[in-house]
């Protein structure tokens, strides 16, 4: 059976098909998995004004959806955290700088939900080192509104095929406060199209990160339920592949099968229609420059947002194991200055809209 391009038009990360929706009436209404994506509606919904922050920060961007975040009530106004190692990703992350940049993106949201309610979140980060909690975080009054917070329901990673046009000047000077780099120039863009497209395929041809992603599949609104981390494949027209076997674990996971070939092209294609790219760099790669780049990577994407603009990472060129060296090289030499790290770079363009990612709810995630 061939599935129509047309119908096929995006994928989750680590070379999961995702079709466009389909279908209509009963099955399509059914489909949604609900329990999974309830913290999208109850964040904020909590007296502790710490909690009500966290139920916010759980919805901040991260590897593979693996939500690493716990946090712990101390006092009356103080709150731990930690990040959980057994949601590690060891061969696509294996010193852990991702997973570090999910966290800083967790911590920023925080800051903002936590002033939207008259709070300055006070934070000392790493306070018994770096194996210890990430943060230990004080409530005290003052704290001032921060106009990107108004669309942190609405940010989503879009890894839908983008428009053949440019993000508009406005939008474009906005993210330029938040991005080390906005790339717009065609040959430029066509250099790092095809350096983001080798990367990838390299991830989906090495067993071992390409299994790495399989084992987090979460096939259909009963596993996503069940699981809402990790890759969501979801949908009327994907849960009427599974049920015809065009979507499966085995499939994904063998490189030589038809289903894994028409991963590979919906990937491509997706990847190829994208107008522009930027970058957020450190001058430094310690684990405070790691948290710096988070809470920029997610006020990017806020701003992004804000703009009509879809974004979506593009990490594997950035990511440090043996089989990405030649390209992780590559791309420093591309986009950043002797010493600089690279720690983000992402597609932008316009996209239809997409909705949110499954997470845990926040009491699975607090710990004491």
């Amino acid at each position: 059976m061939t599935i129509s391009r047309r119908k096929m038009i995006a994928l989750v990360g680590g070379g999961l098909v995702v079709a466009a929706s389909a279908g209509a009436g009963g099955f399509a209404a059914t489909r949604r998995p609900n329990a999974a994506l309830a913290p999208w509606d109850t964040a904020g919904r909590y007296k502790d004004p710490r909690m009500a922050a966290l139920s916010w920060a759980i919805l901040a961007p991260n590897p593979h959806n693996r939500q690493p975040w716990q946090a712990e009530l101390v006092g009356s106004d103080k709150v731990r955290i930690w990040r959980e190692a057994a949601r590690n990703l060891p061969e696509t992350d294996p010193f852990d700088r991702q997973m570090t940049i999910g966290m800083g993106c967790f911590l920023e949201l925080f800051r903002q939900a936590a002033a939207e309610q008259g709070f300055v979140a006070e934070m000392s980060l790493f306070p018994e080192g770096e194996q210890g909690p990430v943060a230990d975080i004080t409530l005290i009054d003052g704290g001032v509104s921060d106009p990107l917070f108004r669309h942190a329901v609405s940010r989503h990673t879009n890894r839908l095929a983008y428009e053949d046009r440019l993000p508009e000047a406005a939008a474009l000077s906005a993210m330029a406060q938040e991005a080390s780099d906005i790339i717009t120039d065609p040959g430029r863009v066509e250099t790092l199209r095809a350096l983001t497209w080798d990367a990838m395929h390299i991830e989906m041809t090495t067993h071992r990160t390409q299994m790495e992603s399989i084992n987090l599949m979460r096939l259909g609104k009963r596993q996503i339920n069940a699981n809402p981390d990790g890759i969501s494949v979801r949908g009327p027209l994907q849960e009427a592949l599974m049920l015809a076997g065009l979507i499966t674990v085995e499939g994904q996971s063998d490189p030589t099968s038809a289903e894994f070939a028409q991963s590979v092209s919906f990937i491509r294609a997706a990847q190829d229609a994208t107008p522009a790219y930027v970058t957020v760099k450190t001058k430094g790669n310690s684990r405070l420059d790691q948290i710096e780049a988070g809470r920029r990577w997610l006020r990017l994407h806020l701003t992004a947002t804000s703009h009509g603009v879809a974004m979506q990472p593009l990490s594997q060129a950035l990511q440090e194991y043996a089989e990405q060296a030649r390209l992780y090289a590559q791309v420093h030499e591309v986009l950043a200055a002797p010493g600089e790290t690279l720690q983000m770079l992402g597609r932008i363009g316009y996209a239809a809209d997409v909705g949110p990612s499954p997470r845990w709810p926040l009491e699975t995630r607090m710990i004491g």
